[in-house]
């Protein structure tokens, strides 16, 4: 539940402050903030509707997402500013349990990205093989400030941490070699 909105609610406060900090916007620049606000609340209040009615409904009811919808996840964020560049390295076909934990992790590492590091560049990195695991990793290579303990304190990378290694995987995280931060997780892909 938290990955889902907690994702589509950091688009939503981008977009809503760009309208409250640019006065100076054009009818046409507010009214395209508007309509992407507006669509963010929408498409919020449709993901609470299905994850109460996962909650109140048999498992496996609804569509979950797969790697390929981290295109669409990469293709948001881009259309709330964001600078993505997304990497797809993998042969052959990713089992669905694998494809929808990679999907999970770009996208609460994509809202980390926009709440810790707003303006940053972000690269995106999915590789792997049969029989040699699936890696993510994504990245911002430029320095920034990494994230407060407190920041982290919630369910952001803590949840996904217990994600990673229910998959079977493994998950780390912190401040990059060269500069900025960097997540990455390795999961397992039978062959």
């Amino acid at each position: 539940m938290h990955d889902v909105l907690g994702h589509r609610l950091s688009l939503l406060s981008l977009h809503a402050g760009a309208l409250e900090y640019r006065p100076d916007a054009s009818a046409q620049e507010l009214a395209q903030a508007a309509k992407v606000v507006r669509d963010s609340a929408h498409q919020a209040l449709q993901d609470l509707r299905e994850v109460i009615g996962v909650l109140r409904g048999p498992v496996g009811e609804l569509p979950q997402p797969t790697l390929a919808d981290i295109v669409q996840l990469v293709a948001e964020s881009g259309g709330a500013g964001m600078q993505v560049d997304l990497r797809e390295e993998t042969s052959g076909t990713v089992p669905d349990g694998v494809g929808r934990t990679t999907y999970r992790i770009v996208q609460e590492a994509l809202t980390n990205a926009r709440k810790h590091a707003p303006g940053a560049q972000v690269r995106v990195r999915v590789a792997g093989a049969p029989g040699h695991g699936l890696t993510v990793e994504v990245c911002n290579p430029v320095p920034v400030a990494a994230p407060t303990p407190h920041a982290l304190s919630g369910q952001d990378l803590v949840g996904l941490g217990e994600r990673v290694a229910l998959a079977g995987g493994r998950l780390e995280h912190g401040p990059a070699a060269a500069g900025g931060w960097r997540l990455a997780a390795w999961l397992p892909w039978p062959p």
